[in-house]
């Protein structure tokens, strides 16, 4: 188990106290390139840049390389030769994949009674989605976003298609310029956040540690949601399907919030390499197979890979949190937290239900994320500072210290 300091708390208190001051504008393009050195190399460590994308954001110019190193596209330790390698494969790959999918689209229509189905829910999804802006321009390419999802529906059949990738996709094809960027972005966040947003893996797992957080901080407010509100939190699933983007007021709030709130460990441990070592796997000796044997499990784009055994274990392992992995793994869990705090003094004097509280929740839109991110600071440093009161029947050590322990495990302090 990790030892805290008052350090961790102090920092992630003026980390919110910084974000509210504002005293620093966001890392705009001349403060990013000074980060790294004449070869493209970092000339400050990984840990210096988060923090700093934490308490201050990044300016719009910067945002699409700076993601690109935040979802694992490039890594960390590269060269600015290097990465333009590594876009160049990116986009051979990417084209290697549509031309794959092209061969064997038609195995998939006849034989993959999912395959059709999931088609007709993307198009549909994509059809009600609003592609304009307020003075009716049009923001994206809605068939360009089809095929992106289309086939990242067919590479990815663990995390499968859900409601929300859409917009989700809609918004990274509005940071970049080409559709294989688009693709393999949308996959490495998807990677890195699959134990947060996916349904089928890891939504359900938030909400059990909502549930405890609650508890844990605030039991009048658990008390109702257990009886008269009872099942409000299991109805919240959306905020992380959706990583909460209905929630804010404008796209640069969800790239906001979404760039504090990423993986913590995987891309370290890997290298950052993980995916592109998978490449070689299934655009080569898994291609054939694929036309002989019609199993969307051929196309998965997360085969076993070879920089992590039983990669797969790993993976469903690793809490995941939205991208600097800043302050802590369970950071979604901590806005969701402080989101559902906004309405609770309503809950309470209303003595709402449950659907009613699930109304109100859905009402919480326009939000600012400087102001969530700062709120869920304070929280992980209320949790790992220990300045919640103790029930009267935690007065042992030893039940205080599982207390303590409790916290810890919920705000990703170590892994449970």
């Amino acid at each position: 188990m990790t030892t805290l300091s008052p350090e961790n708390s102090l920092s992630a208190q003026r980390s919110a106290s910084f974000i509210l001051a504002k005293r620093k504008p966001p890392i705009d393009k001349t403060e990013w390139d000074g980060f790294f050195d004449e070869n493209g190399h970092l000339a400050k460590s990984r840990d210096f840049i988060c923090v700093n994308i934490l308490e201050r954001g990044l300016h719009p110019v910067v945002r699409t390389e700076a993601w690109k190193f935040l979802t694992g596209y490039y890594s960390w330790q590269s060269s600015q030769d290097e990465r333009l390698t590594v876009d160049s494969t990116r986009r051979k790959n990417y084209e290697a994949l549509c031309q794959m999918y092209e061969k064997i689209q038609p195995l998939l229509e006849n034989l993959h009674r999912n395959f059709t189905e999931m088609r007709n829910n993307i198009a549909c999804d994509i059809q009600k989605l609003y592609d304009k802006d307020p003075l009716g321009n049009v923001l994206i390419d809605k068939k360009r976003l089809e095929k992106v999802l289309l086939l990242s529906y067919v590479c990815n059949t663990q995390a499968e298609y859900q409601q929300g990738f859409h917009e989700m996709v809609m918004l990274f094809q509005l940071m970049v310029e080409h559709d294989h960027e688009t693709f393999w972005l949308f996959q490495f966040f998807l990677q890195k956040m699959e134990h947060s947003c996916v349904i089928n893996i890891g939504v359900g797992r938030n909400l059990d540690i909502l549930s405890q957080l609650i508890t844990f901080l605030d039991p009048v407010f658990a008390e109702h949601l257990k009886g008269k509100g009872a099942g409000a939190v299991q109805s919240l699933f959306p905020w992380f399907c959706l990583c909460f983007q209905r929630a804010f007021k404008s796209f640069d709030d969800v790239w906001r919030l979404w760039e504090p709130a990423g993986l913590h460990g995987l891309g370290q441990a890997c290298g950052d390499t993980c995916i592109p070592s998978s490449q070689q796997h299934w655009l080569g000796h898994s291609a054939t197979p694929m036309l002989q044997l019609p199993s969307l499990s051929w196309l998965s784009i997360l085969p076993p890979s070879p920089c992590v055994p039983n990669s797969q274990e790993h993976l469903r392992a690793l809490p995941r949190v939205l991208l600097t992995g800043k302050p802590c793994r369970n950071f979604q869990v901590l806005v969701a937290y402080c989101m559902l705090r906004m309405v609770r003094e309503q809950v309470l004097q209303e003595s709402m239900s449950g659907d009613d509280i699930l109304l109100a929740c859905n009402n919480l839109i326009d939000l600012e994320a400087d102001e969530l991110i700062s709120a869920a600071c304070v929280v992980y440093a209320e949790l790992i500072q220990k300045d919640v009161s103790c029930p009267s029947d935690f007065s042992s050590s030893s039940k205080k210290t599982s207390l303590i322990s409790k916290a810890q495990s919920i705000a990703g302090i170590f892994r449970p």
